[in-house]
C-alpha cells in the first residue's frame, strides 16, 4: 500500500484515492494566503449548497495565448504573471502555466504561445522547465506548423551562456515548424524597463488575433474577500522592515563569517512558507562610492536624472547602481569613454573577459585602467542594483512576524584592497540593529515540504544551504509531522562551523530529526563533503527513497549540486541494481514527481 493510501485509510477520509491525490497535488502549489482563501471558499460552498463553478473551456479552434514560464528564483514567474495581467487588461484570452505543471503533448493544441524562461548554471534550464525543454528536443515532439510563438529569456550577461535556455526554446520550436510572432527578447538582470517596452509592443502585435469581446470574470462567494490576507508589498514595492538581530554563528577561528539575521515583518502582512526566499534591496558602501568618485574626478553632489528621478550622483551610486558585481556592459562603455585599447582587446576574447570580471568589482577596473569621464558616461555603463535573494531560515509557525536568514559575509583582499559583497556587507556590517531594510517575499513553489506529513524527508544543505532546512524542521515540528527527517550538513570544521548546532541536537533529542550525517571537510587530512556521506549511507538513502522520501538540495550550483547528483545516480545504480541510464531515469522521475527539489545558486 502506498503512503498516500495509508494516510487515506487511517484518516477515514470520504475521498477516493484519486481525489485525495488530486487534492494534495493542488494544495502543494498554494502559498499560505491561497490556502487560507481556499479553505474559506470551500467552507462557504459547503454551507451554501452551491455547485462548484466549472472552469470555462475555450471552444475548439478558438485562438488564445498560453504563457509558459520556467523559473529558478522567481524572476521569470514574476515577468509572466505581470504580463498575464497586462494582456487580460487589453482584452486578450490568456492562460498562465508553470512548465512543471504543463503536459508537454498539450503543446500541439496551442495556437499562440509565450515562453518566459530563465537560464542558470552553464546554460542549464531551470528545474521546472527541464521536462518540456527535453521533450521539444526529442523524437516525440510533434509538428507545430499551426503554432505562433514568442520567447523571453532571462539571464546574466556576465555568464558565458547568456539566456541560453530561451535560445534553445526558440530553436526547438522553430525546428518543429512553429512561427515566431516576435523577435526573441534576451533580458539581463536589470530587465524591468526592457520588459515593459517589449510588453507594449507584443500586446499590440497580439490584439488583432486574440482580442476578445468577453471580459475576464472572477467567481467569488458572498462575504468572501479575495484579497484578504494578501500583502501590498512586492519586489517593486518593498516593505521597510527592521533589523532586530545580527549574530555571527561561526567561531572566532573559522575561515567563514556567517551571520544569523533576524528581521521584523510586523504590520507588513507579509506571509511566507518554508522554501521561500527573502528579497533584500541593499545600498553600496558609501566609502566605496567616495573612492570611485575620487578616482574618476567626479563631483558627487552633481544632480542627475536616473529613471525619471532627480538625485545627486553620490546618492545614485550608493542606492541605485550596481558596483560590487562586474559585467560586460560597463567594460564596453568604459573602454569607449577612456579610449582604452587594452580593454577593447579584452572585450574581443569572451573567455578572458569572463575570467577577468569574475575576480573584479567596478572599482578594480577603474583602478587598473585609470581615466576621467563625465557622469553621463559613467551612468551609461552602470546597471541598476538588483535585489539579492536569501533562502528563508525560519517558519512563521515558529517565529510569527519575523523572518530569519543565514548570510555568509563575502569579504576578501584583492589587488591591494579589501572588498565586500554588496548585500552581505550591507546586512552583516553596515546595517545596524533597529535600522530599516527594504524586503519582499519571493515565493518558491518548487521547493516545498510534502503535503503528506507522513512522508520521509532527506535534506542536503552544506554551508548556508542549511537555511531552508531550519525552516523545514520548525514547520514539521509545529505540524507534529510523523514523517522521518534526515539531514546531511557539511562545512570546514566541527568546532568552528557547525551552524545551529544546539538546535539540531534539540531536534534529535525531541525525535523530530531522525538522523544527521555530518561532513567537516578540514577535520582530517582527506577532505570529506556531503556527497561522500551520501555514498557511505547509500543503502539507507535508497531505502528511504523506495519508501517515498522527498529529497531536497540547497547550496552551490556550480560544484556541490553536480557532485551530489552524481552520487545519487551511483547510489541508485548500486543499491537499486540498475544501469547508469536507468539510475539517471530514476532520479529524473523523482524530479518530475517533485520528490527531488533544488534551491541552488
Amino acid at each position: 500500500m502506498s503512503l498516500q493510501s495509508e494516510a487515506l485509510t487511517s484518516s477515514g477520509s470520504l475521498l477516493t484515492e484519486s481525489q485525495w491525490l488530486a487534492l494534495n497535488q493542488v494544495i502543494s502549489t498554494l502559498n499560505a494566503q491561497q490556502l487560507t482563501w481556499v479553505s474559506g471558499y470551500l467552507a462557504g460552498l459547503a454551507q451554501s449548497g452551491m455547485a462548484v463553478p466549472q472552469p470555462q473551456v475555450q471552444p475548439a479552434g478558438k485562438a488564445s495565448l498560453t504563457i509558459l514560464y520556467g523559473s529558478q528564483t522567481g524572476n521569470a514567474k514574476g515577468v509572466a504573471t505581470e504580463y498575464k495581467a497586462k494582456a487580460e487588461s487589453a482584452g486578450l484570452q490568456v492562460s498562465l502555466v508553470n512548465m512543471a505543471d504543463y503536459k508537454p503533448r498539450q503543446i500541439k493544441n496551442e495556437t499562440h504561445l509565450l515562453v518566459i524562461v530563465s537560464t542558470h548554471g552553464e546554460g542549464d534550464a531551470p528545474d521546472d522547465a527541464i521536462e518540456l525543454h527535453e521533450f521539444l528536443g526529442s523524437k516525440k515532439a510533434p509538428k507545430l506548423d499551426s503554432l505562433k510563438f514568442a520567447v523571453v529569456g532571462l539571464g546574466d550577461s556576465s555568464y558565458e551562456f547568456f539566456c541560453q535556455t530561451g535560445k534553445d526554446f526558440e530553436q526547438r520550436l522553430s525546428a518543429l515548424g512553429a512561427k515566431p510572432l516576435f523577435e526573441r527578447l534576451d533580458c539581463d538582470v536589470d530587465y524591468d524597463e526592457q520588459v515593459s517596452q517589449w510588453s507594449e509592443q507584443f500586446t499590440d502585435k497580439l490584439k488583432p488575433e486574440l482580442k476578445s469581446g468577453a471580459s475576464s470574470q472572477v467567481v467569488a462567494l458572498p462575504g468572501v474577500n479575495l484579497a484578504a490576507g494578501v500583502s501590498q508589498y512586492s519586489k517593486k514595492n518593498p516593505f521597510a522592515a527592521t533589523l532586530t538581530e545580527c549574530q555571527k554563528i561561526t567561531g572566532r577561528d573559522s575561515v567563514k563569517d556567517i551571520r544569523h539575521i533576524e528581521i521584523s515583518l510586523e504590520d507588513s502582512g507579509l506571509q511566507y512558507q518554508p522554501g521561500d526566499a527573502l528579497g533584500v534591496w541593499f545600498s553600496n558602501d558609501p566609502a566605496l562610492v567616495d573612492d570611485l568618485l575620487a578616482l574618476l574626478k567626479l563631483d558627487g553632489s552633481e544632480e542627475i536624472n536616473l529613471a525619471d528621478e532627480k538625485l545627486s550622483l553620490r546618492d545614485a551610486l550608493v542606492d541605485k547602481l550596481e558596483l560590487t558585481q562586474s559585467y560586460p556592459k560597463f567594460v564596453e562603455a568604459y573602454a569607449e569613454s577612456i579610449d582604452s585599447e587594452a580593454l577593447k582587446s579584452l572585450l574581443a576574447d569572451k573567455t578572458a573577459l569572463r575570467n577577468y570580471l569574475a575576480e573584479r568589482q567596478i572599482i578594480d577596473i577603474v583602478r587598473e585602467y585609470p581615466g576621467t569621464l563625465s557622469s553621463e558616461q559613467l551612468l551609461l555603463g552602470l546597471r541598476a542594483i538588483t535585489p539579492r535573494l536569501y533562502s528563508i531560515a525560519s517558519s512563521q509557525a515558529e517565529v510569527e512576524d519575523e523572518v530569519h536568514l543565514t548570510v555568509a559575509l563575502v569579504e576578501y583582499d584583492a589587488f591591494g584592497h579589501s572588498h565586500q559583497g554588496g548585500a552581505s556587507g550591507f546586512l552583516s556590517e553596515r546595517l545596524q540593529e533597529d535600522q530599516q531594510v527594504k524586503v519582499f517575499i519571493e515565493h518558491n513553489d518548487n521547493f516545498r515540504l510534502p503535503a503528506n506529513p507522513d512522508t520521509p524527508v532527506i535534506m542536503i544543505g552544506p554551508g548556508t544551504g542549511i537555511a531552508p532546512f531550519r525552516a523545514f524542521m520548525q514547520q514539521r515540528q509545529a505540524d507534529d509531522a510523523s514523517g522521518k527527517n534526515w539531514l546531511f550538513f557539511g562545512n570546514p570544521n566541527f568546532t568552528q562551523d557547525f551552524l545551529y548546532q544546539t538546535e539540531w541536537q534539540a531536534l534529535v533529542k525531541d525525535g523530530v530529526l531522525s538522523k544527521v550525517s555530518l561532513a567537516f571537510s578540514r577535520d582530517q587530512e582527506q577532505k570529506i563533503y556531503v556527497q561522500h556521506r551520501l555514498r557511505e549511507q547509500g543503502k539507507e538513502v535508497f531505502e528511504w527513497l523506495q519508501q517515498g522520501a522527498h529529497l531536497y538540495l540547497c547550496g552551490d550550483a556550480e560544484r556541490m549540486a553536480k557532485d551530489v547528483d552524481a552520487a545519487l545516480i551511483d547510489i541508485v545504480a548500486e543499491h537499486g541494481n540498475k544501469s547508469d541510464d536507468q539510475a539517471k531515469e530514476y532520479i529524473n522521475e523523482l524530479r518530475k514527481a517533485k520528490r527531488y527539489q533544488k534551491d541552488v545558486y
